[in-house]
């Protein structure tokens, strides 16, 4: 039984599953039981590695070892497996924030929070720049960045990257609507425009774009993140953004979409 290399690629991520695991995974499936050589065939995994792949497996709850001789295998139940994958990644997660609030409250976190204060100003204001590799590292800076907004949010995307921001800050956008931030966003219209942008009509000022590409976000006319690729070009893990916190700049990027933002027209979605 071959399987595509998409869909093996796709399990592993999901399911937190080596080569091996997923071969033998999938064809225990297909099969519904067998032997650890039926799966060793079916799966091209050599027979001296599937032995110790399904005790694995079995260990994760993936399969169930029939009793009776020869050893058979079945298969569990995907939804079952993913309800408790769904359980046990969130006693972890919960465990994991309830250790860190914990720190919070430890002396030694004071003791980092005031090494930091100490460190940081003997740093120049106007020289705060520094590179972030991989869109999630990107996308944990930016919401660092808009945690701190306090008077304008701008941001400039592609049509998918518009999508991606919505999805991810939606919340936070509302909120700091709510406390008197002003969020403009100007980005290729995506197709279905209407959910997503629905989504944000009532905290966002959004304007499509046309004809022009560009990645950035400016917050308080003070730090600057832009992407250095377009992300049609480029694989999220190598997409790269350049941060600069220096007024100066900042200022005289803002100034200069704030011309390009008053010749857009407003999307009649957002007008409804």
């Amino acid at each position: 039984m071959l399987v595509k290399e998409d869909l093996l690629k796709k399990l592993r991520s999901a399911f937190d599953l080596n080569i091996y695991e997923v071969k033998i995974w999938t064809a225990l499936l297909a099969r519904g039981m067998a032997t650890a050589g039926e799966l060793s065939d079916i799966s091209q995994v050599p027979r001296s590695r599937s032995y110790d792949v399904l005790e694995s497996l079995e260990k994760k709850s993936f399969v169930i070892m029939k009793l009776g001789r020869p050893i058979r295998y079945l298969a569990v139940k995907p939804e079952e497996i993913v309800r408790r994958m769904k359980d046990d990644i969130q006693v972890k997660a919960d465990s994991h924030v309830g250790f860190l609030e914990d720190v919070k409250q430890d002396p030694v976190f004071h003791e980092i929070e005031l090494l930091y204060k100490q460190g940081i100003q003997k740093v120049d204001p106007y020289s705060l720049a520094g590179s972030f590799k991989g869109r999630d590292t990107v996308y944990n800076h930016l919401r660092s960045m808009l945690d701190k907004a306090q008077k304008s949010v701008v941001v400039v995307t592609s049509a998918a990257g518009l999508q991606r921001k919505i999805k991810r800050y939606k919340g936070l956008f509302q909120k700091l609507a709510d406390q008197g931030v002003k969020i403009r966003i100007a980005a290729p219209l995506p197709e279905g425009n209407s959910k997503v942008l629905h989504e944000v009509k009532d905290c966002v000022q959004f304007k499509p774009l046309e004809g022009f590409k560009g990645r950035f976000v400016i917050v308080d006319d003070q730090e600057v993140m832009f992407m250095v690729s377009d992300d049609v070009d480029v694989h999220e893990s190598y997409d790269t953004g350049v941060w600069v916190n220096t007024p100066y700049f900042t200022k005289a990027f803002s100034n200069m979409f704030n011309s390009y933002w008053n010749e857009l027209q407003t999307a009649k979605v957002m007008k409804k």
